[in-house]
């Protein structure tokens, strides 16, 4: 069951809360996290978060939840109709070098896509991140499947191990950038996304020579 959240907290109180939970998560893990070191960084006493919060679990999912959703409004990733438009591989690619200027720009955008590999967070079904991985899941799916509808992506392959590969690419990719985010700078990251842009295409679009 979702952690209850009890009180409403002014909006701007709830963000700087929200991010200052965000870097202690990102930074020691979800059990190493210190509500103390939290609430004491905002100057909120313990009595006062519960009234707004149930547990660590519930602010956890806020973090989850509304930062999350924010960067996904500002990622902005193609919709159904704007792959099917005919210019996939360009949707893709914007997609990824937008990924790039969040990923070099924003510190919290990286903070957020640590906690996907974190070893002790809560990822049962229906917790925040496996909800937030299922999202990512069935927007993989739809675009793999609009894309050979529309010839951009190769069908020599069935469509099931399709998705297991680019699943796989995927998430294998995303995870060393993350472990590897303060070794990066801006150029090296915005390289880094072309080359895992090229390597999705070259294992999806037919007969694809690699961008120069």
């Amino acid at each position: 069951m979702p952690a209850r959240e009890v009180g409403v907290l002014p909006p701007e109180r709830r963000r700087l809360l929200l991010q200052t939970a965000l870097a202690e998560f990102a930074d020691v893990g979800y059990e190493g996290a210190s509500l103390n070191r939290i609430i004491g960084a905002r100057h909120m006493s313990k009595s006062s978060f519960y009234h707004y919060f149930a547990s660590k679990e519930a602010l956890f999912e806020a973090v989850v939840t509304d930062i999350g959703g924010a960067f996904v409004a500002e990622l902005a990733p193609p919709g159904d109709d704007e792959l099917a438009e005919g210019d996939f591989w360009g949707h893709i690619m914007r997609l990824a070098e937008r990924l790039a200027e969040l990923s070099s720009g924003d510190p919290g955008f990286m903070r957020l896509a640590k906690l996907f590999y974190l070893p002790d967070v809560p990822r049962n079904p229906g917790s925040p991140l496996a909800k937030a991985a299922a999202r990512i899941d069935d927007w993989i799916d739809r675009a793999l499947t609009i894309g050979r509808a529309g010839g951009a992506v190769g069908d020599d392959l069935p469509i099931e191990l399709q998705r297991r590969l680019l699943r796989a690419v995927l998430w294998a990719m995303d995870e060393w950038s993350v472990a590897n985010a303060s070794n990066l700078d801006h150029d090296e990251i915005r390289r880094l996304s072309t080359a895992q842009f090229e390597a999705i295409r070259r294992l999806l679009a037919p007969g694809i020579t690699p961008l120069r």
